[in-house]
């Protein structure tokens, strides 16, 4: 039985998604993400300004008239959409949690796959695979994606991408568009440090992805097309000055005190956090991986329609 509180954030999420996957979301997807090939349509007669490369001259000579053929792009395909549900994923510093947040852009490339007849598949991951949900269409299927990365339970609090991908390696067997969304933040040591629950805050110490992890996904997108979504809460850029805090990780349950008053300590995790995003940056950009880093509480809309395009233009140059 779903809960009536989970049914309303799922239905509220499908409204907004559809209303942006309508207005903007579907027409990019469909340009960005295109099919593996062209299927043979048709012959029709000869206009002016076709390609001549295109004649048919077996119809062309029967008919003793120009006939060019027609292809159409082979559409279908399958998005697989692997989102991290590590203990940090509850965690957020405004009205939306990461993992929310999470479910909304999985929820927005969920709806644009589906409205060009693609297929959507989920694997939920921790330091395990929690959770395999093998690629359909349809709005029904898109509802119980959603419904999956909001109420799942994980067994497991830890990270490891790496083990996602292989278990996708095993289950997806033909090309298929990739989409990790996570934090990143779990996959190296010092841990990530979050404040209790009573004050719902965190603060992360991080320094680069593991180097399996980032063999990994090298390997996953030289079959597939890989995409990395970051999803970050502010307060993992940017130590808030709240004073004398208890800080617990969320997922080794490693408890410290910290001093957030400090300016000096502050102005040291900042410039800590701003070095690893541009590590993570440079390491995807290594990979050839297209990354995007999205807030857990800001509207994502734009930066997600300009992420797009760029990599519209960029494919187009290529």
């Amino acid at each position: 039985m779903i809960p009536r509180e989970v049914l309303k954030k799922i239905r509220m999420i499908e409204l907004r998604t559809n209303r942006l996957v309508s207005e903007r979301m579907a027409g990019q997807y469909h340009s960005v993400f295109k099919g593996q090939g062209m299927n043979f349509d048709e012959v029709r007669e000869y206009q002016p300004g076709d390609d001549v490369r295109s004649i048919d001259w077996n119809v062309t000579a029967r008919m003793n008239h120009p006939f060019v053929k027609k292809f159409v792009e082979e559409r279908e395909l399958t998005v697989v959409l692997v989102v991290d549900l590590s203990g940090s994923g509850l965690f957020g510093s405004g009205d939306r949690s990461k993992r929310e947040q999470a479910a909304e852009i999985a929820s927005v490339l969920a709806f644009s796959a589906i409205r060009n007849n693609d297929k959507v598949g989920l694997i939920l991951f921790t330091d395990r695979v929690e959770k395999y949900v093998p690629p359909r269409k349809g709005r029904r299927h898109v509802l119980r994606v959603i419904r999956e990365i909001l109420m799942h339970e994980p067994v497991h609090h830890g990270t490891d991408l790496t083990a996602a991908l292989d278990y996708m390696a095993h289950v997806i067997h033909q090309r298929a568009i990739v989409v990790v969304i996570s934090d990143f933040l779990g996959e190296s040591a010092p841990s990530r440090k979050q404040i209790d629950a009573h004050l719902r805050r965190s603060v992360v110490l991080s320094h680069s992805l593991r180097q399996s992890s980032l063999a990994a996904l090298r390997q996953a997108n030289r079959r597939h097309d890989v995409v990395a979504v970051q999803i970050v809460d502010r307060y993992e850029l940017r130590m808030p000055a709240l004073g004398h805090l208890v800080l617990k990780d969320a997922e080794t349950g490693e408890v410290v005190e910290i001093d957030t008053g400090d300016e000096r300590r502050r102005n040291s995790f900042a410039g800590k956090q701003a070095r690893f995003q541009s590590d993570l940056r440079r390491l995807l950009d290594s990979a050839k991986i297209d990354s995007i880093q999205l807030m857990a509480d800001q509207e994502y809309a734009s930066a997600l329609a300009r992420f797009f395009e760029t990599r519209e233009k960029r494919r187009r140059r290529g």
